[in-house]
């Protein structure tokens, strides 16, 4: 299970929790992702390719600890999550999270943020998202 709390909004949090491989013979990785914000929580399924590059997309944010202008968006294959980050002002990156599912046939999207120090904190969130991918497929 792994954890990914914020900075600056202790009711916006995140948790990657039960991951399975759905085929033995593939990288494909489900696991459940819980997201808390202001206005609720919710639990969604999540489909990724082992080497899509979630731990990548962290550790390249980390990398450029001094800032960049606008957002920079990563998506899972399935679309169920998607990653927005932006840099802003006392070298905190904002990392939202948005995941989208459909119940009864409604669509639906729920976002939290969480705030993070750039740099090393960025590069412990991408090593810890590595770590969680990694061990569920060994």
């Amino acid at each position: 299970m792994l954890k990914v709390g914020s900075l600056d909004s202790p009711s916006a949090a995140l948790t990657l929790s039960r991951p399975v491989r759905p085929f033995d013979d593939e990288l494909m990785l489900d696991f459940l992702v819980t997201a808390r914000g202001e206005w609720g929580r919710v639990e969604t399924a999540v489909s990724v390719w082992v080497t899509d590059g979630l731990g990548d997309f962290l550790a390249s944010l980390s990398e450029d600890f001094r800032g960049w202008k606008g957002s920079r968006v990563w998506k899972s294959p399935d679309h169920s999550l998607r990653v927005s980050a932006e840099h802003r002002s006392r070298g905190r990156v904002h990392l939202t999270w948005t995941l989208s599912g459909t119940d009864i046939e409604r669509p639906w999207d729920f976002s939290c943020t969480t705030v993070h120090p750039a740099g090393e904190d960025m590069r412990h969130l991408a090593a810890d998202v590595r770590d969680f991918l990694r061990v569920a497929t060994e």
